[in-house]
């Protein structure tokens, strides 16, 4: 990364204060066609509402939010971890909504993003982390570069934002406790 980029854990408050930030990495994201949960077009409001629900999951306790911020406090990026699990499950996290803007990729912030969410979930006492991605895209290289192991690809499993189906490769890693 060539300018200074700080990760770092939001609060509830600051959460909840960085909605509409936040609404524009995912913006961007869908809008560039990742196939993160929404369809095309993705208003504001929607992605204010997502947030919101984000932001909500926070101050309970049940998620960690991490952004990635440049020198002047642009949101370029951001990642969560999912804490809250089924009762035999409380070991793992699962990693979501890894998002970078289309404007600061290829500069490491992923990979940077990734290590922080394992580094949080480490410290939240998780051992086993899981996520799941658009096979054959950019994030999926990300994955198995920064040290996932695949688990496998379900095909059809979600579709592109302007519509079409696309599989799905679901990883996992093992990471030690704290």
């Amino acid at each position: 990364m060539s300018e200074p980029i700080t990760i770092r854990h939001l609060s509830p408050r600051e959460a909840g204060e960085q909605i509409g930030a936040l609404s524009s990495v995912l913006i961007d994201c869908v809008e560039g066609g990742a196939s993160v949960s929404f369809m095309l077009p993705l208003t504001r409001e929607r992605a204010d509402a997502f947030w919101q629900g984000v932001a909500d999951g926070v101050a309970a306790g049940e998620r960690i939010l991490l952004v990635a911020q440049d020198g002047f406090g642009e949101i370029l990026g951001t990642v969560q971890v999912i804490l809250k699990q089924p009762e035999n499950q409380p070991h793992r996290a699962d990693i979501a909504k890894m998002l970078v803007h289309r404007k600061a990729r290829k500069k490491g912030l992923g990979a940077a993003l990734m290590r922080a969410a394992e580094d949080a979930a480490r410290r939240a006492g998780k051992t086993v982390l899981v996520l799941d991605t658009v096979t054959g895209g950019d994030a999926e290289r990300l994955y198995e570069r920064v040290g996932w192991t695949k688990s496998g690809i379900i095909p059809n499993y979600a579709l592109w934002p302007q519509g079409g189906f696309c599989d799905t490769t679901v990883f996992y890693k093992q990471i030690s406790g704290a």
